[in-house]
């Protein structure tokens, strides 16, 4: 009968990897996460600045600024107004503190006093003015909101209009008018002429200088 011995020696196993033990704080460390807020807070900063740059390269060539309460319209309300106006204006929604930024150290900054609450800023690139206000007029008079959306200010050849003072700007005559009215008058007799250099020295200035401009052309034509 054959017997059998176990080996004496056992196949020799490869060592278990040691495990790396982590302090308790190292463990409770926190993941750097990414800094959202600063991300955030570099868009709004180039917003901001997007929006003064807007605000200034509107006021290139701009007879008024005006300021309009838009609090309550809606993104409709406003869309309809901008598609009623003029192509010679614009209508910008900005907060009132970026066009004070904009604004400052020009002959709008007069516009600063009525800078209050939510406000939509109309940018007027023509010298018929009562023509660019007319729209926003017939809006107001159709959604009923006279009261609630008027106009805040507006600011004209460096001078500042309240509220209360914008008729002097709606019933301002066109150009064709006082052209009309002071051609009128240089044909007819002196007290017509007279009575029409009373009149704002800009509208003057600017039917003198279309009149000379007519002559120039007549002159040269012949």
């Amino acid at each position: 009968m054959e017997t059998s011995f176990l080996p004496t020696t056992l196949p020799t196993t490869k060592p278990l990897p040691a495990f790396r033990t982590l302090s308790t704080a190292a463990s409770l460390r926190p993941h750097p996460r990414p800094r959202t807020s600063t991300i955030r807070a570099a868009i709004t900063r180039g917003r901001k600045e997007e929006t003064v740059a807007t605000v200034r390269e509107q006021l290139e060539g701009c007879y008024l600024l005006a300021g309009i309460k838009y609090e309550g319209l809606t993104v409709k309300q406003l869309r309809s107004i901008r598609d009623a106006l003029p192509e010679t204006c614009s209508l910008l929604v900005a907060k009132n503190t970026l066009v004070g930024k904009a604004i400052e150290g020009t002959p709008w900054e007069a516009l600063k006093p009525c800078m209050k609450g939510m406000n939509a800023w109309l940018f007027v690139h023509t010298e018929e003015v009562p023509t660019a206000l007319k729209p926003y007029r017939a809006f107001q008079k159709e959604e009923r909101v006279e009261e609630t959306n008027d106009f805040v200010g507006a600011v004209f050849e460096g001078k500042f209009y309240g509220p209360g003072e914008f008729k002097a700007l709606e019933t301002m005559p066109s150009r064709a008018e006082v052209y009309a009215k002071l051609l009128g008058a240089l044909q007819g007799p002196a007290t017509s002429l007279v009575t029409t250099l009373q009149a704002p020295a800009r509208d003057v200035v600017a039917v003198l200088s279309a009149y000379v401009r007519k002559l120039e052309e007549e002159a040269g034509s012949a």
